[in-house]
């Protein structure tokens, strides 16, 4: 792998040469490393993908831990942007750079999958902002790649971390993970926060001529090439299904993630999703009231928009030891604690999973996923959580898959 090589030029070689002279090489200092002083090796060049209002807090998060020393900015939309870094409007030129370990993506979802998978195949490690893709076939292409590289993935959430620190937590998670709830009673519940209304789409927009400094056909890339209206970029390209898909898709990753981590569920999916709201328009998000999540042991996940609709009905429930027979509970209690999560800095520098590892933020991007699924077509869906296709509905599963606009596709 790319991250190998480089490992061998910086320090290897240095090592191998020092041994071949008997010690007659002199190492200087900046190289070596040591108090106050970062050695090349443990030093990391980075790019930007996506210099828009979120980019800057996502590449903090990247240099969080990391010496990490900006080499690049990309902006898939405008070509007028300057500053101390070089500048492409073109991310693949990114990607050719030999000098360049870390990416940071913050462009709007519909181009996390593309640019996630071009940096893992050309050997570099990625924080990439949430959603983490706009479809759930492009969050099981993501995962593949990474696995088949040998990359570094953390999605821009970080709630799980601190919820895998509590006690209670814990066990929660291990009596989950145990496999010995087969009738789970457990509801997690949430109301509110989802800015559903705030990101609900307005269809009386005007085409407007494409500014000037608007590379319109690259911003749309892999999405469809629709009339240029002033609300498809900027924080606005949320009300639109073309590239992110509303309120749910922009704060459901940051809430959801954290549950899937507490319930077991970062390597599968429900299999029953139901949602209640008033029929979607085909091109802009609109309101919803509750959307109910089903997995096979039971367990549901229970969303409240607060903002539309009647109450669910449902109300939270957790899951306890005392769920258990007594030798289930003491089976439970014999297990070991679930290892500590890895932040993307450890994770780079160890070789192993993130915290927020491709798989995880798959079934995490999922679940909103399949909860707009059925906002869409009105219908309640049956998953199937290992083939990851919606079950005797033809035209809910295309959503699942959406066919990306030529020349781009996974």
């Amino acid at each position: 792998m790319a991250y190998q090589k480089r490992n061998v030029t910086r320090r290897g070689f240095l090592k191998g040469v020092a041994a071949a002279t008997a010690g007659v090489m002199i190492v200087p200092r900046n190289v070596l490393g040591g108090e106050g002083v970062t050695p090349p090796s443990e030093t990391f060049g980075g790019a930007l993908i996506g210099c828009g209002g979120r980019g800057g807090g996502t590449f903090g998060e990247l240099s969080k831990d990391l010496k990490v020393v900006k080499l690049a900015d990309c902006d898939v939309r405008f070509k007028d942007r300057a500053d101390n870094n070089k500048i492409y409007t073109d991310f693949r030129r990114v990607m050719e750079r030999k000098d360049i370990d870390l990416i940071a993506i913050a462009t709007p979802p519909h181009w996390h999958a593309l640019i996630s998978i071009a940096a893992a195949e050309a050997g570099k490690d990625v924080l990439c902002e949430k959603p983490m893709t706009r479809t759930i076939a492009e969050g099981r292409a993501v995962v593949e790649a990474f696995q088949r590289y040998g990359r570094i993935f953390q999605v821009g959430t970080f709630g799980r971390f601190g919820m895998s620190r509590s006690k209670d937590n814990i066990l929660i998670h291990k009596i989950m993970r145990s496999g010995l709830l087969k009738n789970n009673p457990g509801v997690y519940f949430h109301r509110g926060g989802l800015k559903v209304k705030e990101w609900s789409g307005k269809t009386d927009q005007p085409i407007r001529p494409v500014p000037a400094n608007l590379d319109w056909d690259l911003y749309c890339g892999p999405s469809p090439l629709k009339p240029y209206t002033p609300t498809r970029h900027g924080g606005t390209h949320r009300w639109y299904w073309d590239y992110e898909s509303g309120g749910l898709t922009d704060m459901g990753q940051h809430l959801l993630d954290p549950i899937n981590w507490l319930f077991g569920k970062d390597d599968t999916s429900p299999v029953e999703v139901e949602a209640s709201a008033p029929p979607a328009h085909p091109e802009v998000t609109g309101m919803w009231g509750w959307i109910k999540l089903k997995y096979a042991d039971g367990f549901t996940m229970v969303l409240e928009s607060a903002e539309w609709g009647e109450p669910s009905g449902m109300k939270p429930r957790s899951v306890k030891l005392t769920d258990l027979s007594e030798a289930d509970q003491k089976t439970v209690l014999a297990m070991p604690d679930p290892e500590p999560l890895r932040t993307f800095a450890e994770a780079v520098k160890t070789r192993k999973l993130a915290g927020g590892h491709p798989e995880a933020a798959c079934r995490t991007v999922t679940l909103l996923h399949l909860s707009n699924i059925a906002i869409r077509t009105g219908r309640r869906i049956q998953y199937d959580p290992v083939k990851e296709q919606i079950i005797g509905d033809a035209e809910a599963n295309r959503l699942v898959n959406q066919p990306m606009r030529a020349p781009w596709h996974l």
